[in-house]
């Protein structure tokens, strides 16, 4: 989803609430524990368990692996049968996933919204470790911010707004979606960029800016084998920024995570707990939206 064409009401900066603030309703008195039901809960653990395992299993397998009795298990198996949830091999009387889950996955993937499944995650990080963060897309124009959440630490950083378009080479967003969007997609802003660059002169907090395409692939190479990007003043004089990419069903990057504070305040260390925090909870998005393995697009080097 594109949410650099969405109304800008709808793309928002908060500031994130003090540590232990409990949560209310809207008629101002707090929220309560749901109660459910465990039945459902059980049943949706064996389901669980067929869909980590990737392939059917024997009932005594899955009995071990969602700590059921092999009598008990096998109720919830009939009702998951009755309803297409599982499906049982008549050959070897297995059990795997049935036809309905596929249903049910295709249906959660055009429901899935990006936006939504990060806002709150997102406003925690930052009241966690003080600093802004930021969700970014790529829109129309490049790396678009669409959502930024304040920590204690935060400052007005007037440059960095919702719906701020960044650079590809010169932002911790934008060398994200260089590394991990095909190459048809960047090219015509890294060529600009660049052009831009050899018209500047090479002074100290540029220095690892890159000045060419061969640069460009260096650049693409170490992002990809850490996993995260970082820039270091080139957006903003004395600012440090760290991003951790967001990856859908199909292992294609469709937002990224962003971290952001003045250097020497804001630990940017890539093994750092800054870094360890964007992409655990980057990690987590990403199995929101499908992902089940770490498999990227092929980053195509201009020739």
């Amino acid at each position: 989803m594109d949410h650099s064409k969405e109304n800008p009401t709808d793309m928002v900066a908060v500031r994130a609430t003090a540590p232990g603030t409990a949560q209310v309703d809207k008629d101002g008195s707090k929220k309560s524990a749901r109660k459910g039901i465990q039945s459902i809960e059980i049943g949706f653990r064996v389901i669980d368990f067929l869909v980590t395992a990737g392939r059917p299993l024997p009932l005594k397998e899955i009995a071990g692996g969602t700590g059921l009795s092999a009598s008990n298990l096998h109720f919830y198996l009939v009702s998951l049968l009755g309803i297409g949830v599982v499906h049982q091999d008549a050959s070897t009387g297995h059990y795997g996933l049935g036809p309905y889950t596929l249903k049910l996955g295709i249906a959660g993937l055009e429901q899935f919204d990006i936006f939504t499944a990060s806002r709150d995650r997102l406003v925690e990080l930052a009241n966690d470790i003080g600093h802004s963060v930021f969700l970014g897309v790529w829109g129309n124009h490049g790396p678009t911010i669409v959502f930024r959440a304040d920590g204690i630490h935060s400052r007005s950083v007037f440059e960095l707004r919702v719906g701020s378009v960044l650079p590809i080479l010169r932002s911790a967003l934008g060398r994200l979606f260089l590394a991990y969007l095909p190459e048809g997609m960047t090219s015509a802003h890294v060529d600009a960029e660049l052009v831009d660059l050899s018209q500047r002169p090479l002074r100290t907090e540029l220095a690892d800016i890159p000045r060419s395409w061969k640069e460009v692939r260096e650049l693409v190479a170490t992002i990809r084998e850490k996993g995260i990007s970082r820039n270091r003043s080139n957006l903003l004089s004395d600012y440090t920024a760290i991003s951790a990419p967001i990856f859908d069903h199909t292992g294609t990057i469709i937002a990224g995570i962003t971290v952001m504070g003045l250097r020497g305040v804001l630990d940017d260390d890539l093994a750092g707990p800054n870094a360890m925090a964007i992409q655990s909870l980057a990690r987590d998005i990403s199995s929101d939206a499908g992902q089940r393995t770490t498999s990227y697009i092929p980053y195509i080097s201009k020739t």
